[in-house]
């Protein structure tokens, strides 16, 4: 009995050896198996004086933190809209130039402004603080064909600033006869804001990926292959910024469709 429980146990422990030799050679392979993300651009339109902004805020900061879509690399860009300023609070961080960037959006779109507006991609737009939404659709982004676009830098120079050199492959899923612009845009995290008007009077607000800088370095050229653009822009960093916490997107966009087709985005050198 005593050699017959010995056996078996014997038995036992191998089989255990193999069952977790072979989760483990499963679960390898699972992750080998697994594609690379795709990035994909997801922009909020928000305002430090919108009540209903701050949980749209959050749930980019998620999105961007956590990439908790599988097979998307989110690139975050926070817009700070400036038609709430006249309501009591003056936003810091918003510009008329993400005003505008939305109203082009609602043309294409064939929506209205609000906030908090989400837009993924060019493609499409919903109620920002929508999770569900959200997911959604930058999987629907992420399982689409896109444009290659690389960035590489150099340390920033002594008087602040960088340069970029920036490559856009051949032009995939554009639109013919439209043009294929290329932009550079700095994001900052870690911002925040304490609101003592408005209607977020008494809230401290927390941001992710707020926008700081955005700028046509150029447009790609869809007869031209490998490389449809080639760049080495220079970005004059700003004496405000955080540098530790500052971040460099390159996106290639159709003017008139508003669609995304490429995109990447990388950490300031120091």
């Amino acid at each position: 009995m005593k050699n017959t429980a010995v056996v078996a146990l014997s038995l036992s422990l191998a089989l255990c050896a193999f069952c977790l030799g072979f989760d483990s050679h499963a679960k390898a392979q699972t992750a080998a198996a697994e594609p690379s993300r795709k990035p994909v651009v997801v922009e909020l339109f928000t305002s430090e004086g919108c009540s209903t902004c701050p949980p749209a805020d959050a749930l980019l900061q998620k999105l961007q933190e956590q990439q908790p879509i599988a097979g998307a690399d989110v690139i975050a860009l926070e817009e700070h809209v400036d038609y709430w300023n006249s309501l009591g609070w003056t936003d810091p961080y918003s510009s008329a130039e993400y005003t505008q960037r939305q109203a082009a959006y609602a043309i294409a779109l064939k929506n209205q402004e609000y906030t908090p507006q989400m837009v993924v991609d060019g493609r499409a737009q919903f109620i920002g603080s929508s999770e569900r939404d959200a997911a959604m659709e930058i999987g629907k982004a992420a399982r689409s064909v896109q444009t290659d676009v690389t960035i590489a830098s150099s340390k920033t120079d002594p008087k602040g600033s960088q340069e970029f050199s920036v490559a856009v492959g051949k032009l995939v899923a554009n639109t013919p006869g439209d043009v294929a612009e290329v932009w550079l845009a700095v994001t900052e995290d870690g911002l925040e804001s304490s609101v003592n008007r408005g209607e977020n009077s008494g809230q401290r607000l927390h941001h992710a990926a707020t926008l700081r800088s955005l700028r046509k370095i150029g447009v790609a050229d869809p007869n031209k292959t490998p490389s449809s653009f080639t760049g080495d822009p220079r970005l004059k960093l700003d004496s405000h910024w955080n540098a530790e916490k500052l971040r460099v997107v390159v996106f290639v966009q159709e003017k008139k469709s508003r669609v995304i087709l490429g995109a990447a985005s990388a950490k300031i050198s120091h």
